[in-house]
């Protein structure tokens, strides 16, 4: 297996500061330029740094694949035909992801905390599967598991931060509404079927008077034909009896006499036997078990030459109930053509009739429940999504003051953040056009509001935040959360990105802030945020004659300061720049202490 080397080694480990060590390895098989890779995480602070194309985010990419995100056979390096990604994780087993083990059949240790190894295996065939611990899983499951492994940040994530539609998802997330919002969900639902009913009954009238009459005159047709459960079987039947009497007669009649009446009848002979088996078991006893079933044998066969006899006697051919049947079964015949093709369909399809026309022909009174069934739905609705609201309204006050007093620490320290609302009135919800503020939500509508400068009011995410400011506060409000995620691994994919200097420090003082709480994983371009790495990890590209390959490797002490200078300077490292970069990895790990 792919890590059983090493799988015991990392088993249920944490850092001396208690973070729980969620990710110790990912490794990467035949992946766009990587042939293979493996890379051994720590706790705190995991910083991946290299030049720009180097392969940093095929990294993150396969990070998500474990974690349920799709992938396609086209990642498979060129001229091979299988690629893997595998990952060991340490996990906190709650009741929903034991309840998700156990619906899917996947065995998992009873333990609070367990080990999960995630394997993904793809193939040019399209043969692509997933295993967790050794077992198949789908990707649906690994999607459901997925959160309790790793929270990934990618580079696109700034943009759907300004997304208003994301902003309540943030804001349910980070106060626990999950319960609430599943409830006021299947409410609406609720209120959608009886919604669907209604627009049903309320069809053109021409068609429901055309569909009456259809239905009646299939039902009349039916219950004038009147036909039974298996009549068509027993009719057959009788048919076959009536075209076979000659022959049933002479049957039934040459078996009668070979029982019975002839010189040599079976019966005859049989008792014959029995009386010859009793007189034989008065010297050998064992012959008396027989005695019973022979008794038994003669009465069965007495039996049947009896209902022979009557058999015999009974059978007479008639041409007037031939008729009759053949007709019948031509009646039969026709309604299985018209209504589905044998008789218990066509007995479905009188049942099914009758009911639709009980529908249309009562279909004022159904429409009358129906409105008094949506009138409560809907009430119920509106209260639960009040009380989410009230929820909301509270968290959001509570939300605010914290993402406002981080942003402080990432420069931001004249930054306003505010959570708007959009909610109808108590008048609007009683307007019969209220149902357009409903959803699968409730009927709020937030936006997330953003000023970066003193004296400039909030306003819309999207129209005043810069790509740098976008990004301090998407780590702010991760960071925010940091405590409900302590559980899982935490991945940035160039967070710093648009940043430099000053601000670049603070959004590396931030990411080492989080790291106290939980494992962090980061791609950077930022000397000063590699500068606080715990784990520094260089991505390499090389080539050899006309193969490219993705490479990684954890730097010590020295190679970490020319790493950091590289990024200070560029390709021509100069003293200067290793003397910065001393100052910076010296300087940060003091500064690195007191963040949080």
């Amino acid at each position: 297996m792919f890590l059983a080397a090493i799988e015991l080694k990392y088993t249920k480990f944490k850092s001396k500061n208690d973070v729980i060590f969620v990710l110790s390895l990912l490794k990467i098989k035949n992946i766009a330029l990587i042939e293979e890779l493996s890379i051994e995480f720590g706790d705190n602070l995991n910083l991946l740094t290299g030049e720009t194309g180097s392969g940093k985010s095929i990294i993150v990419d396969s990070l998500g694949a474990l974690t349920g995100e799709r992938v396609s056979s086209d990642l498979i390096k060129e001229g091979e035909e299988t690629a893997q990604i595998e990952g060991l994780f340490t996990v906190c087993v709650d009741s929903y992801l034991r309840e998700v083990f156990e619906e899917s059949g996947v065995e998992i240790e009873s333990a609070d905390e367990t080990d999960l190894i995630v394997r993904r295996e793809l193939s040019n065939s399209g043969r692509n599967r997933i295993f967790v611990n050794n077992q198949l899983v789908t990707q649906g499951f690994l999607k459901k598991i997925g959160s309790y492994l790793a929270d990934i940040h990618g580079q696109g994530e700034q943009t759907t931060l300004f997304s208003p539609a994301n902003h309540l998802e943030i804001l349910d997330q980070w106060a626990s509404l999950g319960k609430e919002r599943t409830k006021i969900a299947k409410k609406y639902q609720e209120m959608a079927e009886i919604k669907n009913d209604l627009a049903n009954l309320r069809e053109d009238e021409s068609q429901k008077l055309q569909l009456l009459d259809i239905l009646q005159f299939q039902v009349d047709e039916i219950e004038k034909s009147g036909p039974e459960e298996g009549e068509d079987e027993n009719l057959e039947e009788e048919k076959r009896r009536l075209n076979n009497t000659e022959k049933l007669s002479s049957l039934s009649g040459e078996s009668h006499q070979l029982l019975y009446e002839s010189e040599d009848a079976i019966l005859a002979k049989l008792q014959k036997v029995i009386r010859k088996t009793l007189e034989l078991s008065e010297y050998e006893s064992s012959f008396k078990d027989y005695e019973e079933s022979l008794q038994t044998a003669k009465a069965v066969l007495e039996d049947l030459s009896f209902a022979l006899r009557d058999f015999g006697g009974s059978v007479e051919f008639s041409p007037e109930r031939l008729e009759e049947i053949e007709n019948r079964l031509a009646e039969i015949s026709r309604l299985k053509r018209k209504y589905g093709g044998t008789l218990p369909a066509v007995l479905a399809h009188l049942e099914e009739s009758r009911e639709r026309l009980e529908t249309i022909e009562t279909a004022e009174l159904r429409e009358k429940d129906l409105r008094n069934s949506l009138a409560k739905v809907r009430a119920e609705f509106i209260d639960i999504a009040k009380g989410i609201h009230q929820k909301r309204v509270k968290a959001a006050k509570k939300f605010e003051k914290l993402v406002t007093n981080d942003l402080k620490a990432v420069a931001l320290e004249k930054a306003k953040f505010a959570v708007n609302f959009e909610t109808p009135t108590d008048t609007e919800l009683e307007a019969e056009e209220a149902d357009k503020y409903f959803n699968t939500q409730g009927f709020d509508r937030i936006e997330f509001y953003f000023s970066a400068n003193p004296g400039e009011s909030p306003k819309p995410l999207a129209k005043v935040a810069s790509g740098g400011e976008a990004s301090r506060l998407m780590l702010t409000l991760k960071t925010v959360s940091k405590v409900k995620d302590a559980g899982k691994a935490v991945v940035f994919d160039e967070v710093d990105a648009g940043v430099g200097g000053r601000v670049a420090e603070a959004v590396g003082l931030k990411l080492k802030g989080l790291a106290k709480a939980q494992q962090v994983l980061c791609v950077t371009h930022q000397p000063q945020v590699a500068s606080l790495a715990d784990h520094h990890f260089i991505v390499e590209k090389s080539s050899k004659g006309n193969k490219t390959s993705v490479g990684i490797r954890k730097l010590d002490d020295a190679e970490r300061i020319e790493e950091v200078a590289r990024m200070l300077a560029g390709e021509n490292i100069t003293d200067t720049a290793r003397d910065h970069a001393r100052e910076l990895i010296g300087g940060t790990k003091t500064k690195g202490k007191g963040s949080g």
